[in-house]
């Protein structure tokens, strides 16, 4: 366990607008000029340690001008510069600085960057080329904290490319900067003179090289960074097979066809893959939960991805639940909360402190309460759109025991519930988890035990999926009937106690009960998330949670708000309690759509998309929604993951929401309901191609009034029910 002394802490520093290039589980976070200064988030990072956090580049010893930047793609980004002459009346430069950074897995190539010099102007230059570099090996949740760590001390590297080595004392980590020439440096250079370790700037070192330019011509250098670091045994690794899932076409809706571009590239960017042996062996893939600070498997975080992902196929479905199902709790341990049939809240590399409240967290921990039924409902939803049947079998007997995990949750009242944990794990044990995420209406904060809306329909969908996936496979009837009685029981303790009624006469179903049994007043967003659980009675309950949702208190103009607006205690940019979740606000969309809600959810969808565009379509973890028509545009909310996985895979959510999918594979039945290209704001047909139902690739074609066609499945072998537009 962690015994130092914790670093003092500082603010969270802000990403809204840092370059990231990933390729889990290593990344780079810089400011847009593309330098690494060693200020805030600035770094290579690799199993969540900072492997460096200055990497500059200097002329003259003076940083370039900046002139511009782009990603052409998740792993990689290119930063523009220029140096100019005083005494030239024309201003125009004389030396191009581009330099090309790429974030590789482990064992491909190092992470680096190439920086290529191109003297432009009419006559040769002499000049003085350096890189400064700096490291302290911190880790993620201290950078995260806005702690400040000493830097390391450095040695030169021995062998033929010059190079510099740092090494942390405490763990053994190490990370050695190289040296190369570069593609534009055929020629024999002189090796840099490389000065360490100066009174001023202790751990520093700088390279340089005296350059000779001709004019018009070009000269590059590789800067390679590799880093050593202590983990966990059997931690996650890159994954060395293709992502598994398809890539499928959107037709006539051109902004959710580039939100599902650019979120299936960031997903492929956050792949990770469980240790396997020979090449040819089949991966077991996920997707880490978000890059900074969540960069490695969260069970519920990973889940709900894979769930998002189904219509694209069951690969990425069938890998979480295998790697969540070989870490599945065994025994009870205060200090993990591992507890038997318990699936795993969040795998480190190491045991980790989290510099605010003292919270120390170990390298495996269980603190969840919903993590452990969403891994039976994504298994029954994974066999419904085609997961094979001996790999059902083989996970079974763990779904079994998270079921058993989820009756030891209910307590007297039926109810799923979280208890108060350890004094220095998470407070807060549902998606929404920050210290101050469940308050009432007067903005009073609830303590545990509590439990929470969402977890009351996920343990009710599990419940239900876990019974058919029994019948499936011919298990007892008394075992059948015992989860039945127990889904029944949790669903009535959920009508007991979790409605709210206002005097002004509306109803809606609280964010949480009390530890005394008292609904936690004030609408909030969860409750978008038990549309298609099957815990509501009837189209009457999904429509006071449809007209709660898309009141002015909860929606936005680009989705719903975590906690209304008109409740003591609202921010827009507070994390739990006013903000905008990218997959939350989907979650709502999907639902709509499935309970019947054809308007509200493209009107929600059409909010999204907006936000979307706003974003570089590239969505945010969450973002923030000021309560003024005098801002037309969603804020960033400047901490926010980018990429992260559920608000990446919200794109396909949305995607499905909008064709209405419904599939049940085992029975060979598709249903469509699509939404109408008029309600979507589209005045011609769409399409979506490439879908994977089991061993069948589909297509959804929807015409201007609605009506459908659908592509891939024999109508002799399947029954595809497709829903046009209602009549009015």
């Amino acid at each position: 366990m962690i015994d130092s002394a914790a670093p003092e802490v500082g603010l969270q520093p802000f990403l809204h607008d840092t370059v990231i290039c990933v390729a889990a589980p290593s990344f780079a976070l810089s400011s847009p000029d593309g330098q690494l200064r060693g200020t805030g988030v600035d770094g290579f990072y690799d199993q969540d340690r900072r492997l460096l956090h200055t990497l500059r580049v200097l002329v003259d010893g003076a940083e370039p001008e900046a002139v511009d930047h782009c990603s052409p793609g998740a792993r990689e980004a290119v930063f523009r510069a220029m140096c100019r002459d005083a005494a030239d009346p024309t201003s125009a430069p004389w030396l191009l600085v581009a330099r090309e950074r790429a974030v590789r897995h482990p064992g491909d190539e190092d992470l680096g960057d190439t920086v290529r010099l191109h003297n432009v102007g009419a006559h040769d230059v002499r000049c003085t080329f350096s890189v400064v570099a700096a490291t302290d090996l911190a880790d993620v949740a201290t950078v995260k904290a806005g702690a400040v760590v000493g830097d390391l001390p450095c040695t030169p590297v021995d062998g033929a490319d010059p190079g510099v080595r740092w090494l942390c004392p405490q763990d053994k980590s190490r990370v050695v900067l190289r040296a190369l020439p570069g593609p534009t440096a055929a020629d024999p250079r002189p090796e840099p003179e490389i000065v360490l370790n100066d009174e001023e700037h202790p751990g520093r070192a700088e390279l340089r090289w005296e350059l000779l330019l001709a004019s018009d011509e070009e000269w590059s250098v590789q800067l390679l960074v590799h880093g050593k670091t202590t983990t966990v045994a059997g931690y996650p690794v890159p994954p060395r097979r293709p992502a598994p899932w398809a890539t499928p076409e959107v037709s006539g809706h051109p902004r959710l066809a580039a939100l599902l571009r650019r979120g299936l590239a960031d997903l492929e960017a956050l792949r990770l893959a469980d240790p396997s042996g020979a090449t040819g062996e089949r991966e077991d893939q996920f997707v880490a939960a978000g890059c900074p600070w969540f960069l490695g498997l969260f069970g519920r975080d990973s889940l709900w991805a894979a769930r998002m992902m189904l219509p694209l196929g069951t690969g990425l479905a069938r890998g979480t639940l295998w790697a969540l199902a070989r870490r599945q709790g065994r025994s009870d341990d205060a200090f993990t909360e591992e507890a038997p049939g318990r699936i795993l809240h969040e795998l480190r590399p190491a045991e980790t402190r989290h510099g605010h409240g003292g919270m120390v967290l170990p390298a495996r921990y269980y603190g969840s309460v919903d993590a452990t039924p969403l891994f039976v409902v994504l298994l029954h939803e994974a066999w419904r759109w085609g997961l094979d049947e001996p790999e059902l079998r083989l996970l079974l007997p763990h779904a079994r025991q998270a079921m058993e995990w989820v009756a030891g949750a209910m307590g007297p009242d039926d109810l799923i519930r979280y208890g108060k944990g350890r004094a220095n794990g998470l407070l807060h044990q549902g998606w929404k988890d920050s210290p101050d995420a469940i308050r009432d209406a007067a903005g009073r904060h609830v303590e545990p035990p509590i439990a929470l809306c969402e977890v009351q329909g996920y343990a009710y969908q599990a419940a239900t999926g876990y019974c058919e996936l029994l019948t499936a496979v011919g298990a007892e009837e008394a075992e059948v009937a015992r989860w039945r009685e127990r889904a029944e029981r949790l669903r009535a303790a959920f009508h007991r106690s979790f409605w709210v009624d206002e005097s002004d006469g509306r109803r809606y179903p609280a964010i949480a009960v009390d530890a005394d049994g008292h609904p936690v007043s004030g609408p909030a967003s969860n409750m978008g998330h038990l549309l298609n659980t099957g815990i509501l009675r009837d189209d009457k309950d999904c429509r006071l949670i449809a007209e709660a949702l898309v009141s002015d208190e909860l929606r936005t103009p680009w989705g719903i708000r975590t906690r209304s607006a008109r409740l003591a205690g609202f921010n827009p940019f507070s994390y739990h309690g006013g903000s905008v979740w990218a997959h939350d606000s989907a979650i709502a969309v999907h639902g709509l759509a499935s309970a019947g809600f054809p308007d509200e959810a493209a009107a929600l969808l059409d909010g999204m998309l907006d936000a979307a565009s706003h974003f570089g379509y590239q969505l945010p973890e969450l973002y923030a929604a000021y309560p003024s028509p005098r801002f037309d545009r969603p804020a960033p909310y400047p901490p926010s993951c980018r990429p992260q996985a559920w608000a990446a895979a919200s794109a396909a959510l949305l995607c499905s929401a909008m064709l209405g999918l419904e599939a049940d594979a085992p029975r060979r039945r598709l249903t469509v309901r699509p939404i109408a290209p008029s309600l979507l704001g589209l005045d011609s047909p769409y399409s979506v191609r490439g879908l994977r139902l089991g061993d069948h690739d589909i297509e959804v074609r929807v015409d201007v009034f609605g009506g459908t066609d659908v592509l891939g499945v024999d109508g002799t072998d399947w029954r595809v029910t497709a829903f046009g537009p209602p009549a009015y």
